[in-house]
């Protein structure tokens, strides 16, 4: 338009010196040009996009998100749901030397069950294998009804722990904490085995070897003798006697290898940001096929500077450990190297990633929050699923590419040959309203 609208302008004017003439003339060049149903096939494509998607088990919330999804070459992802089964079962109740302990499980029970906050799945594994084993222990029966809430410290990314404080029907006040292995260690000093306590020391340690074979293994502890009318709060989490383990088996999906390697041959790159411990993540990610040669942890992160850490997102696929601020800002480097980032979530954890990427990603069964701050939403935790998105997404954009394609080029031949004979005709070669009729027999097309 910037250079035919003025040329056609000037020659039509200098040829026969109707310059009133050649400025309508111009005009409508101008409009003949101009894609004006852009706007409506932008619309129709989305919508019958979104449509054609729903039938796919993928919700579009916001039309926009379509092209975006289509557009993406890397795929950020959470490990627990999308590369695993979602059905986290508690394998083993283990005291502090491996060994099966119901009275760790006993614990565990009045830490999931009388909290109040939002269950996890590990809770709902913890609730769901103490009531099974109840039928047959009487150590783990009418515990609901033996023991009296007090107060509640609740989950946080920071501490990566929660706590209960709870009393027994002998009137005894217990602050019992589950949470993640090393947080766990930095506030116990002391180790219950066998009804006997001692002090904690370093060589006391089975988590290693049920993190390598891809257990997600948290910490349990307590300490006893409390005062009930106290006002707790985290600090109280402190000097506290570990109790065992609780080994969590989340078996990888068989989807999951080939739905990533049919993202890969879209051109699209799978990482993992998650907030497990690197032993787990490396065990899982090794099955679906994932390079976990080098595996990045959040306290790598803090200790980087923006430019290294843009640079390190690069050629890392597996980052554990993360809170998430740290799994949204691993998202803000790649952007910023001029990727297009979609990123599944859906839990309250996420929100923040799923806001700064450029399609946020949730499912049906996600927390509210996820599922608010999401711009699509898959009806099946499936990555299969996802695969299907991103094509119909690429078609769309496709089908709007090819209008731009048509009108251009039908447009531009038309106003070239009337720019040409223009140039030798001493009369206009076709009236504006010609222009315009055709305008609108190539748009039909």
């Amino acid at each position: 338009m910037l250079v035919m609208v003025p040329i056609v302008f000037l020659s039509n004017g200098l040829t026969d010196g109707d310059w009133l003439e050649a400025g309508v003339f111009a005009l409508s060049v101008g409009v003949g040009l101009t894609p004006e149903m852009l706007p409506m096939i932008i619309t129709a494509s989305l919508a019958k996009g979104s449509i054609i998607m729903a039938k796919e088990k993928v919700v579009i919330k916001k039309l926009n998100a379509i092209q975006d999804l289509g557009a993406i070459d890397i795929l950020c992802t959470d490990k627990t749901g999308t590369l695993t089964q979602d059905e986290i079962v508690l394998e083993y109740p283990l005291d502090i030397h491996g060994d099966l302990d119901l009275s760790v499980l006993r614990r565990a029970y009045l830490n999931s069950y009388f909290q109040t906050g939002l269950k996890n799945l590990m809770d709902r594994a913890i609730i769901s294998r103490t009531e099974k084993e109840a039928k047959e222990h009487a150590i783990l029966q009418k515990l609901e009804t033996s023991f009296q809430k007090i107060d509640e410290l609740p989950f946080d990314f920071e501490r990566r722990r929660m706590s209960v404080i709870v009393k027994d029907e002998n009137e005894v006040v217990s602050l019992v904490t589950k949470g993640a292995l090393e947080e766990m260690l930095a506030i116990s000093t002391h180790v219950e085995y066998k009804g006997q306590i001692s002090p904690l020391t370093d060589d006391i340690r089975v988590e290693d070897q049920l993190n390598q074979q891809g257990l997600r293994v948290s910490g349990v502890a307590y300490k006893t003798g409390l005062k009930e009318g106290f006002a707790y709060s985290v600090e109280d989490e402190k000097e506290m006697i570990r109790t065992g383990y609780l080994a969590f088996l989340d078996p990888p999906k068989p989807s999951a290898v080939p739905a990533i390697q049919a993202l890969l041959e879209y051109g699209v790159q799978t990482k993992i940001l998650t907030g497990d411990n690197e032993k787990v993540t490396q065990a899982v990610c090794e099955k679906v096929g994932l390079d976990v040669n080098q595996i990045l942890l959040g306290s790598d992160i803090d200790a980087m500077a923006d430019e290294e850490l843009a640079q390190t997102v690069e050629h890392v696929t597996v980052f554990a450990k993360l809170s998430p601020d740290q799994k949204a800002r691993i998202i803000l480097q790649i952007k910023s190297n001029g990727h297009c980032v979609g990123y599944i979530g859906d839990g309250i954890n996420d929100a923040p990633s799923m806001k700064v990427a450029d399609v946020g990603i949730s499912v049906d069964t996600a927390v509210d929050i996820a599922k608010e701050t999401a711009d699509v939403i898959l009806l099946d935790k499936d990555l299969m699923v996802l695969e299907k998105g991103l094509v119909e997404g690429r078609k769309v954009y496709a089908n709007m590419t090819k209008y731009i394609k048509m009108t251009v080029s039908s447009n531009f031949g038309n106003i070239l040959s009337l720019l040409v004979s223009g140039i030798f005709l001493p009369f206009l070669p076709m009236a504006p309203i010609h222009l315009i009729v055709l305008n609108l027999v190539y748009d039909l097309s």
